[in-house]
């Protein structure tokens, strides 16, 4: 009897301290302009945390990042999906997202800089937040993001590129780099293809940056994401076990930077 009710003891307990998940759309401006993000957090955990920002794919910000940001929310860190596009822009197709992420792609990088480091900001305000610990990810267009965040000198720990765009107008601004890179990349991506990975690998050897590169066997494009369908032939789709790895993968590497 009394192993029973220290069994059940310890289950009231596991219930009442389960993870307790609270989200919110945050209105946040930009040079007056109005931006929407997701925020997430545990609201049982005590104290400040790590912060980590995300930043969309080329789609904008969707259920996908809302998403991730719970489930890093679970994983005991404040989650802040930022809107790079502004309040209300969300492309319905390919055609409107290419011509979207185009006006942040081209060889002036600023504005991209620009809405990258407003939601780096906003993550830094935003509550339960140790803003000595702060860290990125983005996915695709925001793999990108992310390493041109940290391009643009951005003081956080680290960023993690998901199937990201590597490629950018001036590689010296790598130099500008202070914190640690991780990109986590589909060996055989088109969009991305190995010709980018080396330009990548050229542009962080020359300013010393502390960076890895991981690459997934057989993965394509947006292997993270389920939406990308299952046919690696049209260049994107989805990979379970790219996707279970990559995600363990920037686990290990909060651990590390955020130890």
């Amino acid at each position: 009897m009394r192993y029973v009710l220290g069994l059940l003891l310890v289950l009231t307990l596991s219930v009442t301290t389960a993870a307790e998940i609270h989200t919110e759309s945050v209105t946040y401006e930009i040079d007056g302009e109005p931006f929407e993000g997701y925020l997430a957090y545990d609201t049982e955990r005590e104290g400040d945390r790590p912060g980590v920002l995300i930043i969309h794919q080329w789609m904008g910000l969707t259920d996908y990042e809302k998403m991730r940001a719970r489930m890093l929310a679970e994983l005991g860190y404040v989650a802040f999906a930022a809107d790079i596009y502004g309040k209300g822009v969300r492309p319905q197709n390919r055609q409107e997202a290419g011509a979207e992420a185009s006006k942040y792609r081209g060889d002036d990088r600023t504005l991209f800089r620009t809405r990258l480091n407003a939601g780096l900001a906003q993550l830094h305000e935003s509550p339960h937040v140790d803003t000595s610990k702060l860290a990125a990810i983005g996915y695709c267009f925001g793999g990108g993001g992310v390493l041109e965040l940290a391009r643009s000198g951005a003081q956080v720990e680290g960023v993690v590129s998901f199937h990201g765009s590597l490629s950018t107008p001036d590689p010296s601004d790598a130099e500008n780099i202070v914190c640690k890179v991780a990109v986590l990349h589909g060996a055989v991506d088109p969009y991305a293809p190995m010709e980018e990975v080396q330009g990548l690998i050229d542009e962080m050897e020359a300013a010393e940056v502390d960076y890895y590169i991981t690459l997934y066997g057989g993965a394509v494009h947006s292997f993270t994401q389920e939406m990308a369908g299952d046919d690696p032939s049209t260049g994107a789709a989805y990979d379970a076990t790219a996707d279970r790895r990559s995600w363990r993968a920037m686990q290990a590497f909060f651990d590390e930077i955020f130890q």
